[in-house]
């Protein structure tokens, strides 16, 4: 029996009304994303898809259609239990890291666990957080902070954050955007790495050279998906980072 879906969305519209003029955001978008996927969601500046990003992760509700999350049909969801849901069953990567300037790298991880309504005990707080850390290779940086720490550090925090619950689907929008080539592809070998142990992931891009790395490319044009396919030469972001380094970067 095939899995049940982690993402399915049935005919989603979002419509912004600004003044007397509607903008449709999102058209009619029907899309089904399996566990253990690692899917990137293209298109231009204006395309929708961070509009769909928004809606997928239970930032806004979707003006008609259907989305269900884990079987779940977030739409009949409270306030209070949208909130949950972000917090328990979603994890959120951004472009600009969104980190504490004045906490340390583990105070920032611990952040998603102190709303959690699980109420984990100091120790408890501190061993998760320290595992998340330890996921993306920063167990040693837990005590610094952010200034401390370069934007690829920075960024492999904010996924620790991102993962510290355990979420069902992991949601990146635009996470290689500020870095550069190489500190990109550290980012897309921990994301492959995770989705090779199973983490669904959804990845909002507008760089095709990014989106080969993922297994699925989903493009998006005037809110509509467009293309919807495999990528059939997926790179291997680690084989990739190995061939930039130089002699003197060997331990």
């Amino acid at each position: 029996m095939d899995a049940k879906p982690v993402i399915q969305l049935e005919g989603i519209d979002k419509i912004y009304q600004t003044g007397e003029v509607a903008v449709k955001a999102v058209r009619g978008v029907s899309l089904t994303v399996k566990p253990g996927e690692f899917a990137a969601v293209m298109g231009a500046s204006g395309s929708g898809k961070s509009t769909l990003m928004n809606l997928i992760g239970c930032l806004d509700r979707p003006t008609a259609g259907r989305y269900l999350l884990d079987g779940e049909d977030v739409g009949a969801l409270s306030k209070s239990e949208l909130s949950r849901v972000r917090n328990q069953r979603l994890g959120f990567v951004f472009q600009g890291f969104n980190l504490l300037s004045r906490t340390s790298a583990l105070e920032n991880v611990e952040l998603p666990l102190l709303y959690s309504p699980h109420g984990h005990g100091r120790r408890e707080l501190r061993r998760r957080s320290l595992a998340a850390l330890a996921q993306v290779g920063l167990a040693d940086r837990a005590e610094h902070y952010p200034s401390q720490l370069s934007g690829g550090q920075q960024q492999r925090v904010a996924i620790a954050r991102a993962l510290v619950n355990e979420p069902a689907l992991l949601l990146a929008d635009e996470p290689t955007g500020n870095l550069d080539t190489r500190t990109s592809l550290e980012i897309m070998a921990i994301f492959q790495e995770l989705n090779r142990k199973g983490m669904t992931i959804l990845m909002v891009t507008h760089e095709p050279d990014i989106a080969r790395y993922c297994l699925r490319e989903i493009t998006m044009r005037d809110g509509q998906v467009i293309s919807d396919q495999a990528v059939p030469d997926r790179l291997d972001a680690a084989v990739e980072l190995a061939k930039t380094r130089k002699p003197e970067d060997a331990p």
